[in-house]
């Protein structure tokens, strides 16, 4: 009994951890590094775009960041009030602040609901298939919703 529960768990774990390993991050994740509160350089030195921007904060299937904030997109007639409202956020925080609220708010907020969407994803847990061993969104897409938050004055 005990060697057929063993063979159960070698089947069922993958390797890495049986061995002791870290599962690999995905090729195309950029590493990121926290300063006095913010990432102060673009993830993978890249440049967003705030149109792009803009229409993934409201996109119920990419950002869906108007489930929890409201944002100042009158078009859209839903906006959440989980998290705190988005409008004048420029105002408030650096491009680099905003970086890593996006990035991983529990770098500011441990408990928080907020999924972080670019957190390393070997620190993620029960997430759904499509999403393990991914970021919830690619760097390009949170350098372009970093772009759209600078316009919010």
């Amino acid at each position: 009994m005990k060697l057929l529960l063993k063979l159960l768990v070698a089947v069922l774990m993958p390797w890495p951890l049986l061995a002791g390993e870290q599962l690999p991050l995905p090729a195309e994740y950029c590493n990121w590094e926290v300063q006095d509160f913010s990432i102060k350089q673009p993830l993978c030195d890249l440049r967003g775009d705030p149109e792009q921007g803009r229409r993934i904060v409201a996109d119920s299937h990419g950002g869906n960041c108007l489930a929890c904030h409201r944002l100042p997109i009158p078009e859209e007639p839903l906006h959440g009030t989980v998290g705190p409202p988005l409008d004048g956020l420029a105002g408030r925080m650096s491009t680099g602040q905003m970086r890593l609220h996006v990035v991983d708010q529990r770098q500011f907020n441990p408990l928080t609901i907020m999924p972080g969407f670019y957190r390393d994803p070997r620190l993620a847990n029960r997430v759904a298939d499509a999403f393990f061993g991914k970021t919830f969104l690619s760097a390009q897409q949170v350098e372009d919703v970093v772009a759209y938050l600078e316009t919010l004055q």
